[in-house]
């Protein structure tokens, strides 16, 4: 028995420390070293300041705000916080599921009631969650959506807040990858950064 254990101990400890400890090791240190930023989190700082991750979505609900998409996020005891990093996921409702269609409802009529004049369809990544719950971009779409209602509260033209819009649109990625998307923090950043 001993000539069978010896080696399975000998080769479990060796494969723990090579895919436990050296593997993560070199990967990290590879990661830091072609890509810095992103290996620290792609973090968005001001003035020497965390403000987040160009990454994960952030809860933004002033009406001179651009809102991302919403969040299915819930804390450790299943109650809902948005953007949760520590416990992303969907809400896994199926689009037939009756309580789906009744929260799309609710998150409707909360951005009518924040832009009564707004008589375009609502986007549906406004009213939607992504599979993660942590989702940072938004459609070009939602974005010019709610431009109306984030010009009336600053007191901007409506012209200025587009332009911004547009300067903050990123393409598909390689040129064909994806779709056209907004990140709302660096947006929203932007917007502040008008003052």
């Amino acid at each position: 028995m001993n000539l069978q254990l010896r080696p399975a101990v000998i080769s479990f400890l060796a494969l723990s420390l090579l895919t436990g400890i050296a593997y993560p090791l070199v990967i990290t240190g590879l990661a830091r070293l072609v890509f810095p930023r992103q290996a620290a989190g792609s973090l968005i700082t001001k003035d020497g300041r965390v403000l987040g991750s160009e990454w994960i979505g952030q809860s933004f609900c002033s009406p001179g705000e651009f809102w991302g998409r919403p969040s299915a996020t819930v804390d450790t005891a299943g109650k809902p916080l948005p953007y949760n990093a520590a416990n992303s996921g969907a809400s896994n409702l199926a689009p037939s599921n009756p309580a789906l269609g009744k929260l799309v409802q609710e998150r409707i009529a909360i951005l009518r009631a924040a832009d009564p004049q707004a008589a375009d369809p609502v986007p549906v990544d406004l009213v939607t969650a992504s599979g993660s719950g942590l989702d940072p971009h938004i459609s070009p779409a939602a974005a010019e959506f709610q431009i109306p209602r984030v010009a009336r509260a600053r007191g901007l033209e409506i012209g200025k807040v587009r332009a911004l819009v547009a300067a903050h649109t990123e393409g598909r990625q390689l040129g064909c990858l994806g779709e056209p998307r907004v990140n709302v923090l660096n947006l929203n950043l932007a917007l502040a950064d008008l003052r």
